[in-house]
C-alpha cells in the first residue's frame, strides 16, 4: 500500500479467512499493519476511536454476525470522515443484490474470495497494486 505506516482494517468473522489474508499480505511483502475485527460493529468502534490510526483501506466481508457488511457500509458511508476511507468488499457472496447494494453504498471494489490460495494471493496482489498507485485525499 502507498503509506506503509497506515493500517489495513480487515473486517472478517472467519478466522481461517483472516489468517489467509494475513499470510497473503506477508507473502506479498505488504508492510502495512493489519488490524483485524470480526464484525461491522467492532469495525465502527475501531474507526471512531480517536486513539487508533486511520486505515488506508478497509477489506470487508459481507456475511458476518452482529453487524454484517451491508449494515456496516450503511453506517460508514453516512459519516463525513469515515466515508472517505476506501472499502473493498472481499467476500464469498456472488449475489447480484449484494454487489448492487455494495456499490450503491460507495465501495471502491468488490472481489469474490477465491477458494484456491494462489488465486487468493493474486486477488490480494491486485488490490495492493491498485491502492499503491491510487491517489487518496489526506
Amino acid at each position: 500500500m502507498k503509506n506503509p505506516a497506515k493500517p489495513i482494517l480487515l473486517v472478517e468473522d472467519d478466522q481461517i479467512d483472516a489468517m489467509t489474508v494475513r499470510r497473503a499480505l506477508k507473502e506479498l511483502h505488504v508492510t502495512n499493519p493489519l488490524v483485524h475485527v470480526e464484525n461491522g460493529e467492532e469495525a465502527l468502534a475501531y474507526l471512531r476511536d480517536a486513539t487508533n490510526s486511520v486505515p488506508c483501506l478497509i477489506l470487508l466481508d459481507l456475511n458476518m454476525p452482529v453487524m454484517n457488511g451491508i449494515e456496516f457500509l450503511q453506517a460508514d458511508k453516512i459519516d463525513p470522515i469515515l466515508k472517505r476511507i476506501p472499502v473493498v468488499v472481499l467476500t464469498t457472496s456472488e449475489e447480484q443484490r449484494d454487489k448492487v447494494a455494495s456499490f450503491d453504498l460507495g465501495v471502491a471494489g468488490y472481489m469474490c474470495k477465491p477458494v484456491d490460495y494462489r488465486q487468493f494471493v493474486e486477488t490480494i496482489r491486485t488490490i495492493d497494486a491498485y491502492w499503491t498507485v491510487s491517489e487518496q485525499p489526506e
